[in-house]
Formats: C-alpha cells, structure tokens, sequence
C-alpha cells in the first residue's frame, strides 16, 4: 500500500468507529451497499475511503439515521413493532413477506432469524391486511405444506451482495457456485482446472458461523440450495457465468504461481481443430514439448565388473561417484538397488501429462496442496 493510498483509505475498525456502529453493525452496512468499500494493496483487502467517511458524517441524521438503517430485530421485536404475534410474524417470513438478513444458530441447534426494522416497518405500512383477521387461502395452504422461504430468500440477498462486491466475472461464477452442492457444481463445470479455480475464489463463508460441529453442520446446510427449482436457477446461472468469464479469459492451470493473470492465447491456423485439455504437451499450442530418448535407439549402459571381496572395478574412462557429482560429498550412500533413474522413465512423457495425472491420483484419493492453497478474492 502506497502512502498515498494510506491517506485517503480507512481500516474497517477505524471506520466503525467513526461512523459510530459495532462491528456486527459496520458489516451489516457494507452488505447492505449503505458503506461502500475498495480493494487496497496486493491481498484486496476492502477499506473504506476517507471521502465516503466524510460523506457519511456529513448526513443531517448522522449518527442515529446510519444506525436505524441498520438496525437488526429477531422474531419477537419484528413482531412487536408490527403489534402482531410472534406466531403470525413467523408464519408471514415462511411465505416470504420479510426476508431475513442474517440468521444464527444457538446452544439448542435452533435456527434464529434477524430482521432489519426498516424492513418490517416498511411491511406492515404497505400490507396492513395481513396483519389483522385470518390468512389467505393461499398462504394457508402453503403453510400446510410445511414451505418455509427464509433460508431462499437469506441466499438470495446473500448473492446479490457477493455479485455487487466484485467486477471479475471468474469471481461472480465462484459466489454463484458457492450456493451449490460439489456434485451439482461437477455436472455443470466438467473442466477440473476450471472447478479448482472457481473453488480458490469461493467467497468466505458468511459471518457468525458457528464452530460446533452440529451447528456448523446446520449452518452449511442453509448456505446450499436444496429446492430443485433454485437448484436449477443457479446451474443455469453458473453456465451463463462460466460463458462469459470464458470469454474473457481461460482458468488457470492448477499449481500456477500467478493465477489470475490472463494468458494470451495462442491464434490457431486456418482449418485447425480445438485440442483438448488434456492432450499431450506436443499437441498444445504456445507449450514447448519435452525433449525425451526415442525408443528406437539403445542408451549405452556402461555394465561395471565386481571384483574380489565385492569391489566394483569401473571400466577405463568412466568417472567415480565423486567426479561425476562433486557437490555430493564422498562415503554418501547413492540411489537404492531397483529403484529406477531418471533414465528409466517412459520416453514420450510431456512434464504436462505427468502432472494431469498426478492431478487426477490426488483427486481419487482426496489428497490435495499443503496448506489448501485458496487465494480468496477482494469480498466485502
């Protein structure tokens, strides 16, 4: 970071105390949009800028208009300020009239749902209706059917936060596919370094997770679409995402040191067919082929003869251990007896098409880089 950039940017802590607002407050205001935020230095890290502050703090409602915006409300203070029962405000939120805006999981594995006010109040003034006498037809019968749209609605806000925070179109893909099960995410990118790139871009997972592991199993259960028709919308928006991040640019091969900066592609010639991902590196375009033996002729070997008390006499002309490799100090052991050289390997075989299928062995068996090996993106 630059010491200009330094001047006019803000850490989100020091920014939160400016405007007034907790941490969980702050957040909720960059998801919101009511706080915008920049990428700063080499890691993305989001700050906010020095101006926006100033726009923020010049506002006529400061502070308490900020801290309405954003203020959060469980079940029974929704309920309340609509002067209904908390029963009536659940059964309303399970039909999709109020969208939560966070949720949270308790000591008991009950799912608790936040609100924002001015959400709330916002519905009781445009559908009075429903806050008196008896429910729709409609709604009765939904509710019946045990439907409950606060976990869809949740990833729908969910989504449109993590798509305005991000111009990349490889990035989009990747929100988009984090609302999907691994194996709905395979049927539709068939493409390994494709999924391995989107999975190094997935966004963090969404604040106040729990640590547990029988609420952080419910918790991953909400940040997944499970009705068949949202699983269908969003494999048809992660195909029409993957098209245009294409477009743009090819993934990266997993293990490259800069994955995100765009190779420039290679023009075919006239008449030339496509080649597959996984053809041999003589075959690729812009990838040089390793040099290899061909098969055809012999490699001298020179054999060497064992003579009295076991010794090895070396033929004339031949170097000793020491000569031939003078780094490596004398008395040290060599390669073991049957284990092969370097010589050894199968001609023909392009470094490429080793590491395809060492790729793929890690994958079978679930293996994968030291240390993951994720590079998250600059998310709100």
């Amino acid at each position: 970071m630059t010491v200009d950039e330094g001047a006019r940017t803000v850490a989100p802590g020091r920014a939160a105390q400016e405007l007034e607002l907790r941490r969980d407050e702050f957040r909720l205001a960059v998801q919101l949009g009511l706080v915008r935020t920049v990428p700063v230095g080499q890691g993305g890290r989001r700050q906010v800028e020095r101006c926006e502050l100033d726009r923020l703090t010049a506002a006529p409602d400061f502070p308490a208009g900020l801290r309405e915006r954003v203020r959060a409300v469980g079940t029974g203070e929704a309920a309340a300020l609509l002067e209904i029962t908390p029963e009536r405000f659940t059964r309303l939120a399970r039909t999709g009239h109020v969208s939560p805006v966070r949720f949270s999981v308790n000591r008991y594995r009950a799912v608790v749902w936040s609100y924002l006010a001015e959400e709330v109040a916002e519905f009781g003034l445009g559908r009075p209706a429903l806050l008196t006498g008896r429910l729709p037809l409609d709604l009765r019968e939904r509710l019946a059917a045990h439907e409950d749209l606060r976990p869809r609605n949740w990833r729908a806000r969910r989504l449109g936060v993590l798509l305005r925070g991000t111009d990349d179109p490889w990035a989009r893909a990747a929100a988009i596919a984090s609302l999907l099960d691994p194996m709905q995410i395979a049927e539709v990118v068939d493409d390994p370094y494709e999924r391995a790139h989107l999975d190094r871009l997935r966004p963090p997972a969404p604040p106040g997770m729990p640590v547990r592991a029988g609420a952080h199993e419910i918790a991953e259960r909400l940040t997944r679409a499970d009705d068949p028709d949202e699983i269908l919308w969003h494999r048809m928006s992660l195909a029409l995402a993957l098209d245009e991040a294409r477009a743009e640019r090819p993934a990266p091969y997993p293990g490259e040191r800069t994955p995100d900066r765009p190779r420039t592609p290679v023009p075919a010639a006239a008449g030339a067919r496509p080649v597959p991902f996984n053809a041999p590196a003589a075959a690729v375009p812009g990838i040089p082929p390793v040099p290899s033996v061909p098969p055809s002729v012999p490699v001298p070997v020179a054999v060497p003869r064992v003579g009295a008390h076991g010794a090895v006499v070396r033929p004339a002309g031949q170097p000793g251990r020491a000569a031939a490799h003078p780094g490596r100090p004398a008395g040290q052991p060599g390669r073991p007896a049957g284990q092969p050289g370097r010589a050894d390997r199968p001609p023909g075989r392009s470094v490429r098409t080793r590491f395809l299928d060492r790729f793929r062995r890690g994958k079978a068996t679930g293996e994968g880089r030291p240390g993951g090996g994720k590079r998250s993106a600059a998310w709100p």
